[in-house]
């Protein structure tokens, strides 16, 4: 049985390498397979604790050998991930810059609009709130604006009411931040 699971896995997995500008499929180890699993539980994570938490993954797989760079790290797990149209990425708080990382969707596809948390409608709320924000010269939005936009959701409509709640979800989520 144990050399079944260890052939299925040679045939799967192929050396990490960047060619010609391609990035081929890399390894997933079990401390990728952790660490992957934990970011998702987190969501957004700041680099510090990004870094704390692949150091955590090799220490609990009882892993030696010198912890990757998080950059190649990370882009091993992403070339796995790229079939999935799935990526860990890099950015930065709007506040104050901060590096954080998050799994992020590639592509929407009815399989991936069923895996939000969120409704359709909710969605389109924060698509029209990122909108004012993006139009504005402050680079914010007032509460009050955004639950004003709930008139211009497509198809299922919500109360105000509802979108204060949806809206405190987004902040919750760190989908939006209060300022």
């Amino acid at each position: 049985m144990e050399e079944g699971r260890a052939e299925r896995r040679r045939r799967t997995e192929a050396p990490s390498c960047t060619q010609g500008g391609a990035r081929r499929a890399g390894i997933m180890t079990d401390v990728h397979r952790r660490f992957l699993q934990l970011l998702m539980t987190h969501g957004v994570l700041e680099e510090r604790g990004v870094r704390r938490l692949q150091k955590h993954c090799y220490r609990v797989h009882g892993r030696t050998a010198a912890v990757e760079e998080l950059e190649d790290f990370i882009n091993n797990i992403n070339s796995v991930l790229e079939s999935l149209y799935i990526e860990i990425k890099k950015g930065a708080t709007e506040d104050d810059g901060r590096p954080v990382y998050a799994l992020v969707n590639l592509a929407t596809t009815p399989v991936s609009k069923m895996a939000s948390d969120f409704a359709e409608n909710e969605l389109d709320l924060f698509r029209k709130a990122l909108e004012l924000i993006i139009d504005s010269e402050t680079g914010f939005a007032s509460s009050t604006n955004i639950l004003n936009l709930v008139d211009q959701l497509k198809g299922k409509k919500m109360r105000k009411k509802e979108a204060e709640q949806v809206l405190q979800k987004f902040v919750q989520n760190k989908w939006l931040i209060e300022g």
